[in-house]
């Protein structure tokens, strides 16, 4: 684990934009329980976390349509509340970084270390609302 005064600014990158920080398995068990859309950012130090996958959610979240809830925990830092998260992962291997979408407690998305190393912030965004798009969109009711 780093200091925890390392990773202050790395938390708050996320929490500026409105994700919560989850740091518990209470608090992530509490946010995938609830019914709805839950993104979850498995943070991390390194830094295709910094150039691609921060920034690349912090420009998604300027879409029109996004997800219920957004947390976050942080790999290496919050241990158990990211072995929580990855307990949800069904069967996936570990990633740090990651996003992942639920949608009423089940995996329907998830964005990998491997697909975050080869993109860049753009193309991070990009995924990300396409996603919201197909996932997160409220019925619209049918007017006769």
């Amino acid at each position: 684990m780093y200091p925890e005064i390392m990773v202050i600014p790395m938390r708050e990158e996320l929490t500026r934009a409105g994700i919560q920080e989850t740091r518990t398995a209470e608090e992530v068990e509490q946010a995938l329980a609830k019914p709805g859309t839950t993104m979850v950012v498995v943070n991390s130090i390194c830094g295709c976390a910094a150039g691609k996958m921060r920034p690349g959610v912090r420009m998604s979240l300027q879409h029109s349509t996004l997800p219920d809830r957004k947390i976050t925990v942080f790999a290496g830092q919050d241990r158990e509340a990211t072995d929580k998260v990855r307990s949800h992962l069904e069967g996936n291997p570990p990633s740090s970084p990651a996003v992942a979408i639920f949608r009423d407690g089940k995996l329907v998305f998830l964005m990998q270390r491997s697909v975050i190393e080869s993109s860049s912030a753009p193309q991070i965004a990009q995924y990300l609302t396409q996603a919201y798009d197909e996932i997160c969109a409220k019925p619209t009711a049918v007017t006769q």
